[in-house]
C-alpha cells in the first residue's frame, strides 16, 4: 500500500475518532475504576504503599485501601459517565498529585516505588488535563 493511501486511511480514522478530551476522559476514568476494583478485590496488594506511614493511619492499611477503592470506583464512574467530571477529575488530580509527592519522598528515602512514581506522574498529568478540559466546556 502506498504512503498516500495509508495517509488517507489515517486521515479518515482521525476524523471519525472521538475528540482527544473524550479519549483522555475515558482513559482516566477507566484507570481509576480499575484501580478501585482491584483495591476492593485485593486490598492487601496495595497496602505495601502505606507501610512506611502505617503508624500515622487511623485505620488499618486494609481498611484504608478498601475505603480508597470505593472512592476510586465512584469518582472513576463519574468521569466515565461524564457526570460532575470537573469535580471528579479534580479530586483524582489532587489525589494523584499528593500520591506522587508521597511516593517520590519514599523513593528518595528508601529507593522503593520509583516505577510507581513514574506511572503516577503520567496519570496525574492526565487527570489535570481532563479537569481543565471539563472546566473549559460550555
Amino acid at each position: 500500500m502506498a504512503v498516500g493511501a495509508v495517509s488517507r486511511y489515517v486521515d479518515i480514522a482521525a476524523a471519525r475518532a472521538p475528540a482527544p478530551g473524550v479519549i483522555a476522559r475515558w482513559g482516566l476514568g477507566l484507570a481509576i475504576v480499575l484501580a478501585g476494583v482491584h483495591k476492593l478485590l485485593d486490598p492487601a496488594a496495595w497496602t505495601v504503599y502505606v507501610d512506611p506511614v502505617e503508624s500515622l493511619l487511623v485505620v488499618s492499611p486494609t481498611t484504608f485501601m478498601l475505603a480508597n477503592g470505593w472512592l476510586e470506583l465512584a469518582f472513576g464512574l463519574a468521569i466515565l459517565l461524564d457526570r460532575y467530571t470537573a469535580v471528579a477529575a479534580f479530586v483524582a488530580a489532587a489525589s494523584l498529585s499528593a500520591t506522587v509527592a508521597y511516593l517520590a519522598a519514599v523513593w528518595v528515602a528508601t529507593g522503593q516505588f520509583g516505577d510507581v512514581v513514574a506511572r503516577d506522574v503520567g496519570l496525574a498529568g492526565l487527570a489535570w488535563a481532563v479537569t481543565v478540559s471539563a472546566l473549559r466546556r460550555p
